[in-house]
């Protein structure tokens, strides 16, 4: 009888995912090739439909039902001062939305895109990075659970992005547990601290790193114990989109961090991701090109409340219809 760990089943997933749909892929660059314009003419419109198609296995490719999924939680570390924003800012920010009064809801007006945006016990923050685990390991495994329910209902294509006060701190932390650095390399801005902040927050990472220490090594573990609820949520509504063949789109800083979890696990974890927008945070580039990820969008946005990437879905959604339409002419 072996003796299993509440995030075993994450890490087998991990170890089995399912791979793109080549023939779709084969079949999206001849309808391409045979259309009347000249080679790769239209360059990242071309190798969107084309992602498209490897990852929902339909050529032409098509998106009728996506979604916008936004996670919201709260931290502990903010107790030292890293934020200039009062915790009480994220719950504000899930009640704008829930309004119908926040930018997400008019870009998913705009762009004729489902919304939900999920409160991860916002009342009970997670613990202190820097003296204790961010979460315990069944209260993680619980939250990515609750995270790859993102997708019940039916989607085809998944846009994710984050809410949470503190979180671009948690991000550095995240980031710098899984890559190498130190909190300075990591930590910027976020939601308008000033140089002292800044300074603060590079501490804050450093302290938590210190605290963990080599637990760390372990991308699940750091998970657990330097990310937070959203992060948790973000990375197992990734995998569950990944394990039903959906495409999905990533924004801002904070979500990006939660796919890296996937991608330190198994470098081809985000093949079915792009990455809709950069943040203004200096380290996202960074992340970014160790991800390998190439941002569709750079508008100077700090927040990836999942705007980036309702304005992405609709880029993704005219390549899908850029796609049939021609491959109809080609037909006839």
């Amino acid at each position: 009888m072996t003796n299993t760990l509440p995030l075993d089943d994450f890490r087998n997933l991990l170890a089995n995912l399912p791979a793109a749909d080549m023939a779709a892929v084969e079949r999206v660059r001849m309808l391409f090739s045979k259309a009347d314009k000249p080679r790769a003419s239209l360059g990242r419109i071309e190798d969107i439909a084309t992602w498209l198609a490897a990852w929902s296995g339909r050529a032409p490719p098509a998106v009728n039902r996506p979604l916008v999924a936004v996670f919201a939680g709260n931290h502990g570390v903010t107790r030292h001062g890293i934020s200039p924003r009062p915790v009480a800012a994220t719950a504000n920010a899930v009640e704008l939305c829930a309004a119908g009064g926040a930018a997400i809801n008019q870009v998913c007006i705009a762009n004729d895109l489902g919304l939900k945006v999920f409160d991860l016990a916002l009342h009970i923050p997670t613990a202190d990075i820097t003296q204790d685990a961010a979460l315990d390991e069944r209260g993680s495994a619980a939250t990515m659970a609750f995270g790859m329910e993102a997708i019940a209902g039916g989607t085809d294509l998944l846009c994710l992005g984050d809410l949470g006060v503190g979180n671009s701190t948690v991000a550095a932390a995240l980031f710098a547990a899984l890559f190498g650095g130190k909190g300075s390399d990591w930590a910027g801005p976020g939601s308008g601290a000033d140089a002292a902040m800044q300074r603060r927050k590079a501490e804050v990472v450093d302290a938590a790193l210190a605290f963990h220490g080599a637990n760390l090594r372990d991308p699940l573990e750091a998970l657990r114990r330097v990310g937070g609820r959203e992060f948790a949520a973000i990375a197992g509504a990734i995998l569950a989109a990944r394990m039903q063949k959906i495409p999905v789109l990533l924004d801002g800083f904070a979500a990006t961090a939660a796919a890296a979890v996937l991608y330190a696990a198994n470098p081809g974890a985000l093949d079915h991701c792009l990455l809709a927008s950069l943040s203004t945070e200096p380290a996202h580039v960074r992340a970014a090109e160790r991800l390998g990820l190439r941002p569709i969008f750079d508008l100077g946005m700090s927040h990836g409340e999942g705007v980036g990437a309702g304005l992405a879905a609709g880029l993704v959604k005219a390549a899908a219809l850029t796609s049939s339409g021609m491959a109809a002419a080609v037909r006839g």
